[in-house]
């Protein structure tokens, strides 16, 4: 069966494109096609594909500064022409899925979000720009979420990475999804007996202002108390300018020393919103409990008071209340362990090939 795969865009390797890395070694002959990408930013086995990027590649730094460029989307992605193709494999967030299936084609739509930038976290994104240009891209809104509706009809079948999500699709597209979580891999992220947990909390996020850091950044210097964070994003010289000696940004890290900070934290620090989340799962398959924001995917990935803590607002006090409930109490690894194997990559697969064998199977009775 000839396959051809969709994603947004690829300039890293977040938890997006672990999920394609997937779907790319399920069907090693297929296609990806993408807004832009960065070569050296992906892994080998997305390398490995054709990767057919839409004319947005040329455009000047598309990388670091695509979201000024959110109105060629859907221009963009509705340019790539699909042929001889029968399955057609979006994992989208925000354009992926509208882009156009051939004749006869299915169309399954592995669904990250809604287009985030339309419905719900406009000020998240958007609200550090100069007023001219976030009037502009304001106004351009109600057109994209009308051509986000319009073509989510171009989709057979949602698949959502979580309940949240799930419900966000039939609010906004009236469309049933099923649900299967994202792999995490609970090989490589494990816990290490011989490494004690140390006097440091940990933050491994993008550096951006939808996830919150600024919020811990402050919090932890109240505190008094070590706060290491592990990423790279367009915020961090304003964080590091407000951060005072408590608080270590690391920058980019890899995935080794990622593992090696998961193992000697107390505590994995979820300040944001998201749709699932993996970096909790990550943390919990070292054996280290998590202490989140309660709202979104860590409802559904973290066991309050057994494998979690979560804070009820996002403001300063609520997270310093939970860390100190969280220090008063002691926490067991292994049911942190224990929590995160439910979510491994090998029951990814699994599910998601059954899902795939009843749309096939199907389509072929329909013949």
């Amino acid at each position: 069966m000839k396959v051809a795969l969709s994603h947004d865009w690829l300039n890293g390797m977040r938890g997006g494109e672990k999920c394609l890395e997937i779907f790319c070694q399920m069907f090693p002959e297929s296609p990806v096609h993408t807004l832009f990408y960065e070569k050296e930013k992906i892994s080998p086995a997305i390398q490995r594909h054709p990767i057919r990027a839409s004319f947005l590649q040329f455009f000047p730094g598309i990388s670091a500064h695509y979201r000024n460029y959110l109105p060629f989307f859907p221009l963009a992605v509705e340019s790539f022409r699909l042929k001889n193709c029968e399955l057609v494999i979006s994992t989208s967030h925000c354009v992926a899925k509208s882009i156009r299936k051939p004749a006869g084609a299915f169309h399954l739509c592995y669904c990250f979000t809604p287009m985030r930038y339309a419905w719900e976290f406009f000020d998240e994104y958007f609200g550090d720009k100069n007023p001219f240009s976030k009037r502009l891209i304001r106004g351009l809104i109600p057109f994209l979420k009308k051509w986000d509706q319009d073509t989510s009809a171009r989709v057979d079948r949602f698949v959502a990475i979580s309940k949240h999500v799930q419900r966000r699709i039939w609010n906004y597209y009236q469309r049933e999804a099923e649900v299967i979580y994202p792999p995490v891999d609970t090989d490589f992220y494990t816990p290490d007996a011989a490494t004690a947990p140390e006097d440091f909390y940990l933050i491994v996020s993008a550096l951006v202002p939808y996830k919150k850091v600024n919020l811990a950044v402050r919090a932890f210097g109240r505190m008094k108390k070590r706060l290491v964070v592990i990423g790279e994003g367009p915020k961090k010289k304003d964080y590091e300018k407000t951060a005072g000696p408590w608080v270590q940004f690391l920058g980019r890290q890899t995935d080794a020393v990622i593992r090696d900070h998961y193992r000697r934290a107390r505590a994995l620090i979820f300040p944001g919103e998201e749709d699932f989340g993996i970096v909790p799962v990550e943390a919990q398959a070292c054996g280290r409990p998590v202490i989140a924001y309660a709202a979104g995917g860590a409802l559904e990935t973290v066991k309050d008071h057994k494998t979690g803590l979560f804070f009820s607002e996002q403001t300063e006090a609520s997270l310093i209340d939970a860390v100190s409930a969280f220090e008063r109490r002691a926490w067991d690894p292994a049911e942190a362990r224990a929590n995160a194997i439910s979510f491994g990559k090998e029951r990814f697969k699994k599910e998601m090939e059954t899902c795939l064998e009843k749309i096939l199977s199907g389509r072929s009775r329909a013949r």
